[in-house]
């Protein structure tokens, strides 16, 4: 399908202050599944911006302010048309070896995949083991049967919550909350992933989904993370964990690493007076065309 997508994200300072370089994942990746027709940048106050690509082949733009630039406001405006391709999320073959789990990657491919197979240094593997037993009792043989009842097993374990704050929730908390955001519901199912001995990858990006005409006040879109697994002979394929289904054509990847926090949409700092304080807001329109 045939998306346009605005998004602004604007910082509201206190004071006036000056800005360092910042890192921005907003252009969405291209591939064969993915095509960018359109893509604009808008930056204010003005920076120069340099168009580059970080270790991970994602589009990655830096914008630099000049050292006398100061502003009590700075906005970052994105401005895009893409085609999307993945209609059919299951549209691929597994090789032999991978059809059946578990299964062992070919030694070139784990050497390539070893960022995403280990766990982050606060995940208590026991925890996992514990969640699986109680979630998973008796997981399907099948790979891609697998993999579809943990993406439902998480999704149907977890309660949505949109929180506004930076950062992602630690498994452990996840777990005792039983709630989290998208991007937590990612990373936890990227943990359980890794515990299988399956390579998965954190992926942010957008999502086309048209509001419910049931609900009196649907909330606005916003950003969305979501899970890629590879799968030899398949690739990396995605699964929103948020609901419980394989990613399709509604979906829109910007960034994708093993490190949810590294591929955040906008990073960066700024330089003022003790006690300035920051307001974020964030407005998305997704459009199907």
């Amino acid at each position: 399908m045939f998306l346009r997508l605005t998004h602004l994200t604007r910082y509201d300072y206190s004071a006036p202050v000056s800005f360092a370089p910042h890192a921005l994942y907003l252009r969405p990746r291209e591939s064969p599944r993915q095509r960018l027709h359109e893509f604009s940048l808008t930056i204010c106050p003005a920076a120069r911006r340099i168009a580059t690509n970080d270790p991970l082949d994602n589009a990655l733009d830096w914008a630099y302010f000049a050292p006398d630039t100061t502003a009590a406001r700075l906005e970052f405006r994105s401005e895009l048309m893409v085609e999307t391709l993945d209609e059919n999320p299951f549209d691929f073959f597994l090789r032999p070896a991978a059809i059946a789990f578990p299964f062992a990657y070919e030694e070139a491919d784990r050497l390539a995949l070893a960022p995403c197979l280990a766990l982050r240094a606060e995940t208590s593997p026991a925890d996992l083991r514990a969640w699986l037993a109680a979630n998973l009792p008796a997981p399907p043989g099948d790979t891609v049967q697998m993999l579809t009842a943990l993406n439902r097993a998480v999704r149907q374990a977890l309660r949505y919550t949109r929180r506004e704050e930076a950062g992602i929730q630690p498994v452990a908390d996840t777990l005792a909350r039983g709630s989290g955001s998208c991007r937590d519901y990612a990373v936890f199912l990227i943990e359980l992933c890794r515990h299988l001995g399956l390579a998965a990858r954190f992926v942010s990006g957008y999502l086309h989904e048209p509001p419910d005409p049931m609900i009196a006040n649907p909330l606005p879109p916003t950003t969305h993370a979501w899970v890629e697994v590879y799968l030899p002979g398949g690739g990396w394929r995605g699964l929103d964990p948020t609901r419980g289904i394989f990613c399709n054509d509604a979906y829109v990847p910007v960034a994708h690493a093993a490190v949810a926090e590294s591929v955040s949409p906008v990073q960066g700092g700024f330089f003022g007076q003790r006690g300035v304080t920051s307001r974020l807001t964030i407005q998305l329109t997704v459009e199907r065309l």
